[in-house]
């Protein structure tokens, strides 16, 4: 077994896998196992004991986005550990449709109203494309997905004709918006009720990247079309972005639309999609931090009262790294510095703090179990960029849990990518590949190397933070590799070892975050310390040199299996809890 420890090191290393046996973890302990392993979206660590509770979306939303994160945080691990519950989440997934081929959830106690959320469909089509994709016999999925494409295609409203004071004006693109964001299992659309979240024109179109990952496995036209129509409806009379893109509101569901655009644009060779989308990132880009803080909400709230929503990070990656297969290269430097900043802090890696108390049953839909130890490797719904506060509703949220581990697969897939025959590092960090060993020494020293396993073609991305004294040797030799393209490559063979040195220096930068002034401590990409630090969970500790507010896990095996040795139950709120090791 592979045994990451850093022991002999100063600051804390970029390690995806790490991250990803976390939220595993947290997926496959934070859920209700006498109702076949039905996720817990609520968790509220603040109370005292701290406890997880079922509400409506755990049976809506949750098992669509959990099956997705499951399955790609096993694929990065490479493990069948947690089957089980990607099973169950799959059963779920198979239950309660209804009319329209829209899924509805189970009349829970805690359900109330059953209804159908459009904005939900957005996380049950990604499932429902995954499963058909891994599953190809699957007949059930396969018609699951096939009737809710068309009978969310049956249910929009289709605008024909403008008609104005000036006359009657024929709409040459499709135009498509649902009737409302509600669809009750008994009676449909009822517009006497709505969700109260807003913005219904941008939050029903969360579907689109699923459902062009539709037309993308199977050639649907339907999806195509209802694509089409949803994007061009939101970009046009919706009126939703103003003329350079900017919007009020839901940062999330700007972001995830985004990528849908970039996506749209390549199969439909549409570049106004493009530029749309690309325009759409720049905007929220400019309203984040360097470090890859993003405001939930965009000119809603005074941006000091703003806070990070984890799946607003992932969208931001998915988007940055699908406008580098456009040719925008320099986006490469946001998918790195996001990822390994404040997408990493946002995950839970110590519950000293948490109130235990395991001598109260489980009931009413509400667990106190373990949650101290089930919590670890969860994110958060809403970080300030110092610090999670605990108080804070969605302090860990179910939500972005589901969301987190598709951003940590797309960024291990993109540690090392095939750019025009060229295997190109462009995320420093450990990993092996068939073809590759690549070892990085990052945020420690500017030192990266690649092990060549068989022939090929490799070279290293290089970044504005890596300073100008760039020094190349190949097996201990000093070579100038050829540079083209911000890429520095060279012809390796089996046994090869191509490596790059850089300075690498502390550097301390002020930026403006949420409408406050923070500085970074920056090690190249990494931020190791930020100033002013912050409470009740103080992030961005990164250097192992000095005595830690809480202790942290120090040892993983990527096997997915957590061991935390004793039980500890503490009595107040931010106690330390004794050091275990994850196992």
């Amino acid at each position: 077994m592979q045994r990451c420890s850093q022991a002999m090191n100063k600051y804390e290393a970029f390690d995806p896998l790490k991250s990803a046996a976390l939220v595993h973890h947290y997926i496959t302990h934070m859920v209700d196992k006498a109702q076949d392993n039905l996720p817990y979206w609520l968790l509220l660590p603040n109370k005292k004991p701290a406890e997880a509770a079922h509400c409506r979306v755990d049976d809506a939303e949750l098992v669509g986005s959990w099956y997705e994160g499951l399955v790609s945080a096993m694929q990065m691990l490479g493990t069948t550990d947690g089957d089980d519950v990607k099973q169950s989440l799959r059963r779920h997934l198979m239950r309660s449709w209804g009319a329209h081929g829209l899924r509805f959830c189970e009349p829970y106690p805690w359900t109330h109203t059953v209804h159908a959320s459009f904005h939900e469909m957005g996380y049950i089509l990604p499932a429902l494309n995954l499963i058909t994709q891994e599953y190809p016999d699957d007949v059930q999925a396969e018609r699951r997905t096939g009737e809710l494409i068309r009978g969310m295609r049956e249910l929009v409203i289709e605008r024909k004709v403008r008609t104005f004071w000036s006359g009657d004006f024929t709409e040459t693109e499709p135009l498509y918006e649902f009737p409302n964001d509600v669809y009750l299992q008994d009676g449909g659309f009822d517009l006497t009720r709505h969700t109260g979240r807003g913005e219904q024109a941008i939050r029903n179109a969360l579907m689109l990247p699923a459902l062009v990952r539709r037309y993308e496995l199977k050639k649907d036209e339907t999806a195509l079309d209802l694509a089409v129509g949803l994007a061009n409806y939101v970009l046009g009379p919706s009126r939703y972005f103003n003329y350079k893109m900017e919007f009020f509101g839901h940062v999330h569901s700007a972001a995830w639309f985004a990528y849908g655009l970039l996506r749209l644009s390549d199969v439909t060779g549409n570049e106004t999609y493009l530029q749309k989308g690309k325009a759409i990132y720049d905007y929220i880009r400019s309203i984040s931090s360097s470090f890859g803080w993003v405001p939930e909400y965009a000119q809603w709230h005074p941006p000091e009262e703003e806070h990070c929503e984890t799946c607003c990070i992932r969208d931001m990656i998915l988007c940055a790294r699908e406008l580098t297969k456009r040719g925008f290269a320099s986006y490469w430097n946001d998918v790195n510095c996001f990822a390994r900043n404040q997408l990493m802090e946002n995950q839970v890696r110590y519950t000293g703090y948490v109130t235990v108390d395991n001598t109260k049953p489980d009931a009413n839909g509400i667990t106190y179990r373990d949650i101290d130890r089930r919590m670890i490797g969860g994110f958060t719904g809403g970080s300030e960029p110092n610090s999670i506060s605990l108080q804070r509703f969605r302090s860990i949220a179910g939500c972005c849990v589901g969301t987190a581990p598709t951003a940590l697969k797309a960024v291990w897939d993109s540690v090392i990518t095939d750019e025009n025959a060229v295997l190109t590092v462009n995320i420093p960090c450990n990993k092996e590949t068939a073809a590759l060993r690549l070892t990085s020494a990052l945020p420690e020293d500017g030192f990266l190397s690649l092990a060549a396993k068989r022939d090929c073609v490799a070279g290293f991305r290089l970044y504005d933070w890596m300073g100008d004294a760039l020094t190349y040797s190949l097996n201990g030799k000093a070579i100038t590799p050829i540079t083209e393209g911000g890429v520095a490559r060279a012809v390796l063979h089996a046994g090869d070892v191509f490596a790059l040195r850089f300075e690498l220096q502390s550097i301390p930068q002020k930026e403006i975050v949420g409408g406050r002034e923070f500085t970074a401590v920056w090690r190249g990409c990494d931020v190791i310390d930020l100033l002013p630090h912050g409470e009740h969970v103080r992030l961005y500790q990164r250097d192992l040199r000095v005595p830690k507010e809480y202790p942290t896990p120090d040892d993983v095996i990527y096997t997915g299996a957590v061991n935390y040795g004793p039980t500890q139950q503490t009595s107040v709120g931010l106690a330390h809890e004794k050091k275990g090791d994850i196992t």
